[in-house]
């Protein structure tokens, strides 16, 4: 009697992120969510895209990072970081960008007032969804 194996490591695959993210998965409502803002009533300083250099990344990357981290209890720049490196979630949800734990750090810094807005605006909105019920389970 033989155990059960699996898969070589080698053998290629054919798969695509929207296959590895079932129809009611967090990140598909952090992904809607996040689409509808409006930035500027929020806080948030939009940038136009410059024509030299490095792109930036946009303002809503960010935003869905830090909803993720919020809702699983991710708070470090360096785990989020590690989360959009290894979590399928977060590569769907990013689209496979993978920015560095320096970039999140900077965004945080640089928007603390927004992101609060934002955090507000996203309690709000699942308390009246009946989403969350509000309720202290614990002191």
């Amino acid at each position: 009697m033989q155990h059960i194996l699996g898969i070589s490591r080698q053998q290629m695959r054919f798969s695509s992120l929207e296959d590895a993210i079932s129809a009611d998965n967090q990140v598909r409502f952090i992904d809607a969510f996040v689409t509808f803002l409006d930035l500027e009533k929020l806080g948030f300083a939009v940038t136009s895209i410059k024509s030299e250099g490095r792109p930036g990344y946009n303002i809503k990357m960010f935003l869905k990072i830090y909803l993720y981290g919020y809702l699983n209890g991710l708070r470090r720049s360096r785990k989020l970081e590690k989360e959009c490196l290894r979590n399928i979630e977060m590569q769907w949800l990013l689209e496979d960008i993978r920015p560095n734990y320096h970039s999140i750090s900077d965004f945080r810094k640089n928007n603390p007032l927004a992101l609060k807005n934002l955090f507000k605006l996203f309690v709000s909105f699942l308390k009246d969804t009946d989403l969350i019920g509000c309720q202290t389970i614990g002191h």
